[in-house]
């Protein structure tokens, strides 16, 4: 009991990061502010490594060497809001999400939470640790039980691709878990 009371998020919680008046989230230009390494993963090389992170997504974890890809749903630059290339509304909101999770990292509003740097507390991660968010659909259909349910950052959306509802079922909401580690001792 002690344990876990030393362990609890002393930090507080803002859900009001709105991309709507944020310049960097709607223009791919103004992006490369941030992200300037977006014109060497550019490449179709760089892209087809994103399809063995495809893989590693979908049976297990995410490879956090390939920071530059989102797994099933390409590539994580431009770090904005930007997606052309969306196979569905569950993807694109998927690709949306993995982005805009990587661009709060870069912009340090976002810290890094697991692995040994982390236990004694958070810490500075430019480049996401992928592997430490795991995203729980939670409308118009709420993901809460079946395989697919809480999967990670880049796992194929092919399971809950049936999940949009047109007309009424369009906007798509995520719970966003991510892993911490902690040291009491």
């Amino acid at each position: 009991l002690i344990g876990d009371w030393l362990c609890l998020e002393k930090g507080s919680i803002d859900i009001l990061y709105l991309t709507e008046i944020d310049p960097l989230w709607q223009d791919s230009e103004l992006t490369l502010i941030i992200n300037p390494e977006a014109v060497i993963f550019s490449n179709p090389l760089a892209v087809a490594a994103c399809a063995a992170d495809c893989a590693l997504s979908s049976t297990h974890l995410p490879n956090d060497a390939l920071f530059w890809c989102a797994g099933c749903q390409g590539t994580m630059y431009p770090l904005n809001g930007n997606n052309s290339a969306q196979y569905g509304h569950v993807q694109g909101s998927r690709l949306a999400l993995d982005r805009f999770a990587f661009k709060l990292h870069r912009e340090a509003i976002a810290l890094g939470t697991a692995g040994g740097k982390a236990l004694c507390g958070p810490y500075v991660q430019p480049i996401m640790q992928k592997s430490q968010y795991r995203f729980q659909m939670t409308n118009p259909v709420p993901s809460t039980f079946g395989p697919g349910t809480c999967p990670p950052i880049g796992a194929t959306t092919a399971i809950g691709s049936g999940q949009m509802l047109p007309v009424i079922g369009e906007d798509m909401g995520y719970l966003v878990w991510r892993k911490r580690n902690c040291c009491v001792l």
